[in-house]
């Protein structure tokens, strides 16, 4: 098999996640570091215009957002699997509240970094996920920082009573899963990126103790790589193709029809057009060229992503 290449910088909170689940799954991986902040001209050739971080390549095959990332990891490698204790539907349900108090983590702390933070990294990250009123927002939320630590306060101490009351070592048992991954790296974020982090969290004593756990799965083996060296694997490579219809479809998606992708928040990004290869329930998968480096399949999922047929 192609060796698995993540597009990721180290202080991605969201990368972190990816990172992480490659060492419960232990694996051996390549990363390649990629800007911060937008131009990301390698990235995009590989996308078509996705620009979010992490990206996985797989060969020709490119996977975007964590959640496809994690899907597809899940189905090459299944064990040791993400779902312990037949934790599928619910893990990825809990994905979806993961990413909800992120949000909330984004808020605090973009906005409790007030005007210290560099303005070009400030304009990318508030319309990214905030959309276009993103001065606005940020502007009240650092006036209310409060009202956003007493949110998060909430949600954390679901998750402390969570581990309180069973006892276990991670969310689902004693093996890590989806879940703990999906519950950690907004604590990762919180504690590293904002200074009031680790007092914050000190409060949730079950909680530090299982971050503590999940922080001790690690990265896996990972090699560096270059950005031209996986650009080269992309154009050697050829993308696999599953022509995969899913009947009950409510876009009415079929292989063969052209559509344009794009996240839902209006982060001032580029659409990523192509022929769908294969939809299935989660995820749409379709075919772009590329006159640097071919034929890919650039693979999306479609929770949080909004597909138009053209």
């Amino acid at each position: 098999m192609e060796r698995i290449i993540l597009h990721n910088y180290p202080q991605s909170p969201v990368a972190e996640k990816v990172r992480l689940g490659m060492g419960l799954k232990k694996l051996d991986w390549s990363s390649v570091m990629i800007p911060r902040i937008p131009p990301k001209p390698d990235l995009v050739a590989l996308t078509g215009g996705y620009r979010r971080t992490p990206v996985m390549q797989i060969g020709a095959d490119i996977y975007c957002d964590s959640q496809c990332i994690l899907r597809e990891l899940e189905r090459r490698f299944p064990q040791p699997t993400y779902f312990p204790n037949h934790s599928q539907g619910l893990g990825w349900g809990i994905s979806r509240w993961g990413e909800e108090i992120f949000k909330q983590s984004v808020k605090l702390v973009l906005g409790a970094a007030g005007e210290d933070l560099p303005v070009e990294f400030a304009r990318d990250r508030g319309r990214l996920y905030f959309g276009p009123n993103w001065q606005n927002q940020l502007r009240d939320i650092n006036k209310d920082l409060h009202k956003v630590v007493a949110q998060i306060r909430s949600h954390l101490g679901w998750v402390d009573q969570r581990l309180a009351v069973t006892g276990d070592d991670y969310i689902f048992g004693s093996l890590p899963g989806l879940a703990d991954l999906e519950l950690y790296y907004f604590v990762w974020f919180i504690r590293g990126r904002w200074e009031k982090g680790p007092e914050f969290l000190s409060e949730f004593e079950s909680l530090v103790a299982w971050e503590r756990r999940v922080s001790a799965i690690g990265h896996g083996q990972v090699s560096d790589m270059a950005a031209d060296d996986a650009l080269e694997t992309a154009r050697d490579s050829q993308p696999q193709q599953a022509f995969l219809s899913e009947d009950l479809d409510p876009q009415g998606l079929m292989p063969g029809m052209k559509i344009s992708v794009i996240a839902d928040v209006d982060g001032g990004e580029t659409h990523t057009v192509g022929i769908i290869s294969s939809v299935g329930k989660d995820v749409v998968s379709i075919m772009r060229y590329s006159d640097q480096l071919g034929d890919l399949c650039v693979h999306f999922p479609k929770v949080g992503y909004r597909i138009d047929i053209i």
